[in-house]
Formats: C-alpha cells, sequence, structure tokens
C-alpha cells in the first residue's frame, strides 16, 4: 500500500496540491487524470520521492518495491537490453553481478564462499534463476524480437526503447508500480499485451494516460485531479465521467431548490417583517434563511477544442486507386506491391507493427514521397490535406501562430483565420506567439487547424493523437467521426479507431496487406491468428 498524508506541494505562491489524502491498495489499479499542467506526473514524482513536498508526506508498507516507468531514454545506453530489464529489480541485479565478480576471483577464499553462499541463498528466494527468462517473456511480448536482447540499449531506436524500459518497469513483480504514459509510441500489439497484463497484475498500480480505452479497459479506481485536489472515484474511465457528470447535474438541482427557498423566504420576510403578527414567523424565516447555503460549483479546468472538418466539396464515387505499390527504406521493403481501392464512405484504419510502413505509404498518397513501383490516382472531386508524423519542418520558420495559418487559408482574413486557431484554444496574444517555440501539443492543435481550414474531403491521419492531451482526443475522435468524407489514418489510441474505421488494412511485416471491412475489434476478434502472422504472402488468387 502507498499513501499520501495531508500532501501539499507549492511551486513560488502557487499551491499545485493542496491537503491530498488518498490511499492506494494491493490488487487495484488507480487511472490518475485530469487537465494538461493539472499535476499527473508531478503527483507520480512526490509518491516516488522523485520530489519533495512542501507538506505531508508519502507513506509506503515497510517492505515493499516500488517500481517506475522511467522518461530517460538515454540512461541504460552503455548496458545490454536484457540487463536493462533485469535492472527493474536493483537488488537482484547487485547480487548478480557480485556473484559473477566473486566467481571470477583467481584467489578464491574461505570469505569469498562464504559470501558466495550468502548471495546464492538470497538469489533463488528472488527466483534470480529465472531473472533472464522472465526478462526476456516481458520483451517478447511487448514485440522487442529475441535476437535484440543481446544488444546495447544505444543501438536500439526511440520505440523500441520505450518498450525495454517498460519491460525494466513491470520486472520482477514489484509491489508498487508507477507508470507515466506507458501507452506512449507503442504499437496497438503491445498496448493491447500491456493490458492483459495489468488485468492479470495483483499489485498497485497508478498511471497516467491519455489513452481512454486503455484505463476503461485496465482501470478499477480513477483519481481526477482538479484544483490542487484529487477526487477518487470506484470505476474506470466512463464511470468517473458518467459520475462526475451526473454529480455537478445533482449540485445544480439541489442549488436550483435552495434559490427558490432563499427567493420564497426573502419574499415572506419582505411582505410581513413590518407586520406585529407575523414578526415572529419573519425573524424565524430570517434565520432559515441565514442556514441555507448554496454549494460552489467550480468549472472544471479541462478545455475541449472544437474539432470540426467542413469538406468545401462533395465526394464523388472515384476517389483513390492504389496500384502495386512497392518502396523499399534503407535496403528494407516496407511495401510490397500494395493494392487498394478507396470509395467514397471508407474511413480506413492502417494497423500493424510496422510504423514506417504506414508513414511511407502516407507520404506517397500525399505526394511527398515516389514509389519504387506501382502507381496511385485520386479521383478528380477529390481534394487532400495530410497530417504528417513528423511536423518539424512546418514550424521550421519564424512566423507566428496567425501568420503561419494564414498561409494555408483560401481566404486571408486575420478574423477568419483567429476563428479556427480559436476553436483550438488559441486566444488572445496566442496567436501573436512563434511556432517556432510551440510545444508538441500546441503544434498538433495547429496542425488539426490547418486541416479544418483546408475544407479538403479526403483527409489522411499519421498518429494524430501523439501529444495531445484526452480533452483534444476526445474532440478530434468526434470531429474524425462526423466528418462526411473519406480519412485514412493510423492511430495509436484504440478507441479512436474503434469509433471511426469501417474498413481495416493491416500492412505487414514483409510489406504486404490484410483489407477488411470490419470494424477494429472484429477485425482483432475475427483475424486473431491472420494478424499474428511474420509471413504472409500474396499468391495469385489472392489478388484475383
Amino acid at each position: 500500500m502507498i499513501s499520501a498524508n495531508n500532501v501539499t506541494l507549492r511551486i513560488g505562491k502557487k499551491a499545485l496540491f493542496e491537503d491530498v489524502n488518498i490511499k492506494f491498495t494491493e490488487g487495484n489499479c488507480y487511472g490518475l487524470i485530469g487537465a494538461n499542467g493539472a499535476g499527473k506526473s508531478t503527483f507520480l514524482k512526490i509518491l516516488s520521492g522523485q520530489l519533495d513536498t512542501t507538506n505531508g508526506d508519502i507513506v509506503i508498507t515497510p517492505g515493499q518495491r516500488l517500481s517506475v516507468l522511467e522518461q530517460d531514454h538515454f540512461k541504460y545506453d552503455e548496458f545490454p537490453v536484457l540487463d536493462t530489464v533485469i535492472m527493474g529489480n536493483q537488488r537482484l541485479y547487485d547480487i548478480m553481478k557480485e556473484k559473477d565478480a566473486i566467481y571470477a576471483k583467481e584467489d578464491f577464499s574461505d570469505e569469498d564462499g562464504v559470501r558466495a553462499a550468502e548471495l546464492e541463498a538470497e538469489f533463488a528466494e528472488m527466483d534470480g534463476w529465472e531473472a533472464e527468462s522472465n526478462a526476456a517473456t516481458l520483451l517478447n511480448g511487448l514485440g522487442i524480437d529475441t535476437d535484440k536482447h543481446y544488444s546495447l540499449m544505444k543501438d536500439m531506436d526511440g520505440n523500441d526503447k520505450v518498450k525495454i524500459l517498460l519491460a525494466r518497469a513491470l520486472f520482477g513483480n514489484p509491489d508498487i508500480l508507477l507508470l507515466d504514459e506507458p501507452t506512449n509510441h507503442l504499437d496497438l500489439d503491445a498496448i493491447a499485451w500491456l493490458e492483459e497484463f495489468l488485468i492479470n497484475f495483483e499489485n498497485t498500480v497508478i498511471v497516467v494516460s491519455h489513452d481512454r480505452y486503455f484505463l476503461n479497459k485496465v482501470c478499477t479506481h480513477t483519481c481526477d485531479i482538479d484544483y490542487g485536489k484529487i477526487q477518487l472515484y470506484a470505476g474506470n474511465y466512463d464511470f468517473w465521467y458518467e459520475s462526475s457528470q451526473l454529480l455537478i447535474k445533482q449540485m445544480k438541482e439541489a442549488n436550483k431548490k435552495k434559490e427558490e427557498k432563499i427567493k420564497e423566504l426573502q419574499e415572506f420576510i419582505s411582505r410581513f417583517s413590518a407586520n406585529a403578527s407575523k414578526s415572529k414567523q419573519a425573524t424565524s424565516r430570517k434565520r432559515a434563511l441565514e442556514k441555507i447555503e448554496i454549494d460552489e460549483i467550480k468549472p472544471s479546468s479541462r478545455k475541449y477544442p472544437y474539432i470540426d472538418f467542413r469538406p468545401e466539396r462533395e465526394i464523388g464515387n472515384e476517389v483513390l486507386f492504389v496500384d502495386g505499390i512497392s518502396k523499399t527504406i534503407n535496403g528494407v521493403k516496407v511495401l510490397d506491391k500494395v493494392s487498394f481501392n478507396v470509395g467514397h464512405d471508407d474511413k480506413i484504419a492502417f494497423v500493424g507493427g510496422n510504423e514506417l510502413a504506414k508513414t511511407t505509404l502516407f507520404q506517397i498518397l500525399a505526394g511527398e514521397l515516389e514509389p519504387d513501383e506501382g502507381t496511385y490516382k485520386w479521383g478528380v472531386t477529390t481534394s487532400q490535406a495530410y497530417f504528417p508524423k513528423d511536423n518539424t519542418k512546418e514550424f521550421s520558420n519564424d512566423y507566428n501562430i496567425t501568420e503561419w495559418l494564414t498561409g494555408y487559408s483560401p481566404i486571408k482574413d486575420v478574423t477568419y483565420v483567429r476563428g479556427f486557431l480559436g476553436r483550438m484554444l488559441f486566444a488572445g496574444e496566442d496567436g501573436v506567439k512563434k511556432v517556432k517555440v510551440l510545444s508538441g501539443g500546441e503544434k498538433v492543435r495547429c496542425m488539426l487547424s490547418k486541416m479544418m481550414i483546408s475544407g479538403a474531403n479526403c483527409l489522411i491521419f499519421d498518429e494524430p493523437t501523439n501529444h495531445l492531451d484526452m480533452e483534444s482526443i476526445s474532440a478530434l475522435n468526434t470531429g474524425m467521426i462526423k466528418f462526411s468524407g473519406v480519412i485514412l489514418f493510423a492511430c495509436r489510441d484504440h478507441q479512436c479507431v474503434e469509433t471511426t474505421a469501417n474498413r481495416i488494412i493491416e500492412i505487414l511485416p514483409n510489406g504486404s496487406i490484410i483489407d477488411k471491412i470490419t470494424t477494429y475489434d472484429e477485425y482483432l476478434e475475427s483475424d486473431e491468428m491472420a494478424r499474428k502472422r511474420t509471413i504472409y504472402t500474396k499468391t495469385e488468387d489472392d489478388e484475383d
């Protein structure tokens, strides 16, 4: 068990948390939610001891081991992958290294023998003999192939490092597990594996995530951070939302009844306070009036953008024809004779672990990259808007936000442009902020403004939910569902894929595809075996 007792944290004059009291108990998974800047990551740092409180303290049951998902992707660059994972249980790793050093001695003494025996006993008690196989199981489950387990961390790419550090946090059955955005940079398969792991995990988990589906799947409780307080709800994210909305509704209804009662008492007092025969009753009502307190209902600190993609032109029947597209990147064929046609009602989610393949295909369809083989053709009634995964070049200039968006607007009117920025929560002086200093989330909101102002009827999104908070993801999800045109997209947010897509195209490791008209959840259930294939070769029959 871990608990916060009267915890207050002040940063300058501002109190980020004020007198927080909360217990996290064994066998439960707690989702920590709140608007950007509410202090979710900060609270995890307080719980882990990385950050001191201004007042109050954190109490952990004696003897329990706490494990944290590391955020520094370069910290273990000089260590092998397998060692990095085992270091998740530092005591076990230290024993392994001390044993190896003793056995490597040429002048092995009696004292060394005694020490080695002590270490062997502790090692066995900690299931040390299973350490490497347990670490390998975690890595394989997250999609790190066995041939990478003995490579150095510095040789891993960014997404693999994220998975390895996650395996490190999960290793050794910690008593308390703190996870800050564990689904970031994970593909949908790895997220599904993590969900099952946490569902079956029997100790205490506290997790911060912007993935609503993930929180619904794994959380037994929800902790809502708002205005420096943490309110605990029993239930997952959807239950929290329904409960919080119901609570606000009940408070408003109670306040309405109180206001009606206040009005009634005030009218009586006004009418009869000067009447001697009614003076007693008037005095009694004055006392009753003084006791009535209207509940303060603070508006949530959460802010929801308004995302609405409106095509200027209705799309025709001929949308997109892709015929035999192949592409090799750095000697690896990521797309192999990919063919498909897109209909005017299609919202297609591109899935699979090969992110480079999806990005490459989108770059080709957006006209930013040439295929090695094959062709594609957009219909004459179509217009396209593209959201790239890497938007760095879009913001490598000295424009302010208003100037930047005006450059993409068909109407060069500042008021018109600011209307789109306002929908994306850029108000007032935000319009003159330089684009090169924007945060990751602000850049994404700018890109979504660009998509909206384009009036395109075919939208291509490559991981649009990266860097967004939960409120913005929810707004984007709604905008994609409502959009009347065609969408081609890749997204790590399960709920966004499930509620938006009516067709799934999975790009397999060898660059070929599986194409199904179905929802994502139905696809996972009906094509589980096909989805897990490591080799898929199209035959002539397949193409027919």
